[in-house]
């Protein structure tokens, strides 16, 4: 089974929530994709930490808290250095040395979607996560990347084209001008989640969200575990 975690602003919550109801279901999972949030929440969980750790990392305080000003604020108004620092010592180096596969969804300087899914780890992730505006572009092989959700919430078709023998399921948080189209998805197993509501000062009921998206999310799977 492969778990394909949308982008939606600060939604870690959500997919908290939704991972949680993945552990208690005992499914076994075999890789990740994730965009933007879903791209720094399924890194942490693809590397080991469970629910439980990455609420306490994500959760306990506001996402400002992990940022600084940025000395160069025509590229980006905020730093992700120290978010950097405190993923690097955190996540492997690499791809590769990751327990499961795992993908990012990037978009790069020409507007082309890019599914990252080797070489560095860190600077993929938050390549996926760089929101045009916010921050500035992270390199990454050369080649300066930004927030994978504004061309591709979900970098669906990419990663399916890469495991296409394997089951998945997509966690998918709502965005306020509209969600990813119903005839993209086929017969996909979906998880809906509402937006956060978050902002970089606060992220609101996080405990709340959590226990919200695993409830939905346990409903999904045990529809899917139901014998037919």
């Amino acid at each position: 089974m492969d778990l394909i975690l949308s982008s939606g602003y600060l939604a870690f919550a959500r997919h908290v929530g939704f991972l949680a109801a993945v552990e208690e279901a005992g499914l076994a999972v075999g890789g990740v994709c994730g965009t933007s949030s879903g791209a720094l929440v399924g890194a942490l969980w693809a590397s080991g930490m469970r629910a439980p750790e990455i609420a306490r990392l994500l959760g306990g305080r506001p996402p400002i808290a992990a940022l600084r000003p940025s000395s160069t604020p025509w590229r980006g108004l905020l730093s992700l250095a120290p978010l950097r620092r405190e993923l690097g010592a955190i996540l492997p180096a690499t791809f590769d040395r990751l327990p499961m596969a795992f993908g990012a969804g990037a978009t790069a300087a020409d507007g082309a979607h890019r599914l990252l899914v080797e070489g560095d780890l860190v600077e993929s992730v938050l390549a996926s996560c760089a929101v045009p505006y916010l921050f500035a572009a992270v390199v990454v092989a050369g080649q300066p990347l930004r927030d994978g959700g504004v061309v591709d919430r979900t970098a669906l078709r990419p990663w399916r084209a890469r495991r296409p023998a394997e089951l998945a399921i997509l966690h998918l948080i709502e965005r306020s001008r509209g969600a990813v189209a119903a005839e993209d998805l086929g017969a996909l197993p979906v998880v809906r989640s509402a937006r956060s509501g978050a902002s970089l000062w606060s992220l609101g009921d996080f405990e709340g969200q959590v226990e919200q998206t695993r409830r939905a999310a346990t409903e999904v799977l045990a529809r899917l575990a139901a014998p037919r």
